[in-house]
């Protein structure tokens, strides 16, 4: 095990790509000290650590309409546009089953990223019991307007990506010296601010949590001044970053054969860094 930080940033089923790089990484059973996921790379994550080469593939390339957990079709069926119940529950249980004991059993130390509704500010979340795992990453990965907030102690909780999409500064407060960051997005991406009509809908929906609806008009600012943080130190060669040179698919993209494409470049990338990345990390 190597005393190194990996980061994992979210996007969805953007979030393929990073599955593909961490089951190359597996495969050559590369294992780090610690971890921070946000959103969809919370579930690459908990993959990751518990060893299960291919599941966070198998879950964001669906195959059989039964496993379909997002569209048109699940907002006539459900009333919803995403099924969180059947992606942490039926499929961590049921579908694709997920490996609670090696999970548990790792010395990899795993925080999840999810954004305090009250406070509005990331929360780095520890999972040390079964029932509580994919409470935490349901809640990182819950989007705004899309899912419902996720209750942890009596707290609402969202998206992690709102308050902190790519938490450098959580993996420098850790202290390991080597960082490895996997993006999803393009070199050179910056997020634009929100709509207005996303914004209205937002303010009236979370009304009650005014720290969260700033968190959501500022998010933007914080993403890119982020993004040229990565962009510095990764200049210095103080980390390591990963991401796509193809254009990303879309953030809940249908198309198994786009998916596949977009995983196997994640694989490929993993593939053509790894010897760069260990000596980095060495």
């Amino acid at each position: 095990m190597y005393q190194a930080t990996l980061v994992l940033e979210g996007g969805a089923t953007r979030g393929v790509y990073t599955a593909g790089i961490l089951d190359y990484f597996m495969e050559q059973e590369l294992e780090v000290s610690n971890i921070l996921g946000v959103s969809a790379g919370s579930c690459n994550c908990v993959d990751y650590i518990s060893g299960q080469i291919g599941r966070s593939k198998d879950c964001m390339i669906i195959t059989k309409k039964e496993n379909v957990y997002y569209g048109i079709r699940k907002l006539v069926e459900k009333g919803k546009l995403i099924d969180m119940d059947l992606l942490f529950d039926d499929f961590a249980n049921k579908v694709f089953p997920f490996d609670y004991d090696a999970f548990l059993d790792s010395d990899t130390d795993c925080e999840i990223v999810a954004t305090n509704c009250v406070s509005g500010k990331a929360e780095y979340m520890k999972p040390h019991k079964k029932e509580e795992l994919m409470s935490i990453c349901r809640a990182s990965s819950s989007v705004p307007l899309i899912a419902p907030m996720v209750w942890i102690n009596d707290t609402p909780y969202l998206d992690g990506g709102i308050a902190d999409s790519v938490p450098i500064d959580r993996a420098m407060e850790l202290g390991n010296k080597k960082i490895i960051v996997i993006l999803t997005r393009n070199k050179g991406y910056r997020k634009k601010a929100p709509s207005k009509t996303m914004l209205r809908l937002c303010k009236r929906k979370y009304s009650a949590y005014p720290k969260f609806i700033s968190a959501l008009e500022n998010r933007y600012k914080v993403y890119n001044k982020t993004m040229d943080y990565i962009d510095e130190l990764e200049k210095k060669g103080d980390i390591f970053v990963m991401r796509p040179t193809l254009p990303p698919v879309s953030r809940f993209e249908k198309s198994v054969e786009k998916l596949n494409e977009f995983y196997n470049h994640g694989y490929e990338d993993g593939k053509k860094n790894y010897t760069a990345l260990l000596e980095y990390i060495k």
